[in-house]
């Protein structure tokens, strides 16, 4: 074999190996990137709902039964009764897609009703609580929408309050995310959603026996919610939470095949790669002000709040702090006078503004002060 070919041959394999390696690295970078499968995914911590991964967060889908987070926040914020016994209609009987089987005059408690909503998905169920709230699921969907609205889930609609398909019913990842954070910190609901068992039993004394259809809540460290969902048009849909170490983080695919699986991988993520920070506890304020003509010379300081906040290991190092607090103070000071502000900066943006306030009082330094003060030296 002559050097031409041999030159020939080698720039061959050189450009063979060059094809796979570059192959390969996108294929890489690209696997760093596709957090999900999922058609609209965000996973969001609850306390300050900051996004912390998303992927077409913003796109508009249908959301099968995870309607029912929307249904049993509107239902519970609405209710001064959840143990009120209310009689079952002909309306809420032979609803299509899962069912609680609840029969025409049977009487049962909204909360039970909730539980069968929540665990099992009784689409019957959500029916019958429209109309023990608001007398006709009409006016009961229009509150959902009204629930949404205030949250701030603005790119939301709600036609019915069971999830099943229908064009002018859908959200967003980010605002059922933004939906869940919100009903998490309702201790009624947080406690139905993440009941993995349990059993209700109407006025007759009939038992139903109730398994969560959430299985990470059995093989998550910390799950405590919240719901399923699956129709034809939303394909498989999950939205779950978990809590470790003081944060709360909510995971939502919609239209998702492996939704279980991706959803524990997401929520482990965060939770490595996330630290909840107190950033309150970092501050290098002054601790103390002068105070003019006072019994004393000077006053504590100090903030009464805490502000947590998840933040990445290379973001720590980003966290600033702008202090703006009086020289001075002139007496009497009573106890809680604000006397100044922190801000938090995360690089260039404003997060957090913390009051500074007086934590004790200081009289002031009178002349029949001074004179006693001499008296009793003397």
């Amino acid at each position: 074999m002559n050097k031409h070919c041999k030159r020939i041959l080698a720039l061959f394999f050189i450009a063979i190996f060059l094809v796979g390696a570059l192959a390969g690295g996108v294929k890489i970078i690209a696997d760093a990137h596709q957090l999900s499968s999922a058609k609209g995914m965000c996973v969001m911590e609850t306390g300050t709902n900051r996004v912390l991964y998303s992927n077409n967060e913003e796109c508009k889908l249908p959301m099968a039964s995870t309607t029912k987070i929307v249904t049993a926040i509107t239902a519970i914020e609405n209710c001064n009764d959840l143990d009120k016994i209310i009689k079952i209609s002909p309306k809420a009987i032979g609803v299509s897609g899962t069912s609680l089987y609840l029969k025409e005059g049977e009487e049962m408690s909204l909360r039970d009703l909730l539980y069968g909503l929540m665990l099992i998905s009784g689409n019957d169920a959500s029916v019958a609580i429209g109309e023990a709230i608001c007398g006709n699921v009409d006016k009961f969907v229009t509150l959902m929408n009204k629930t949404a609205y205030k949250i701030g889930a603005f790119n939301s609609h709600f036609e019915n309050t069971h999830g099943l398909d229908s064009k002018s019913h859908y959200t967003t990842a980010y605002d059922l995310a933004l939906i869940t954070s919100y009903a998490m910190k309702n201790q009624t609901f947080k406690e139905i959603v993440s009941t993995k068992n349990t059993k209700i039993t109407n006025k007759d004394g009939k038992t139903r026996y109730l398994k969560n259809k959430n299985k990470l809540l059995n093989t998550l460290e910390g799950c405590c919610g919240v719901k399923t969902g699956f129709t034809d048009d939303a394909g498989r849909c999950l939205v779950s939470c978990c809590e470790r170490n003081g944060m709360s983080v909510v995971c939502v695919v919609l239209n998702c095949g492996p939704m279980f699986e991706e959803s524990g991988e997401l929520l482990e993520r965060a939770f490595n790669e996330y630290n909840y920070i107190d950033l309150t506890s970092n501050y290098a304020y002054y601790d103390s002000l002068p105070v003019i003509d006072g019994k004393s010379e000077s006053v504590k300081i100090g903030t009464f709040g805490n502000y947590f906040y998840p933040l990445r290991a290379d973001e720590i190092s980003k966290v600033r702090y702008e202090y703006n607090i009086i020289k001075e103070i002139k007496a009497p000071v009573d106890k809680g006078i604000e006397v100044g502000e922190i801000k938090i900066f995360i690089d260039k943006d404003l997060h957090f503004t913390e009051k500074v306030y007086t934590i004790e009082s200081v009289r002031r330094n009178s002349v029949w002060s001074k004179v006693k003060d001499f008296i009793e030296k003397w």
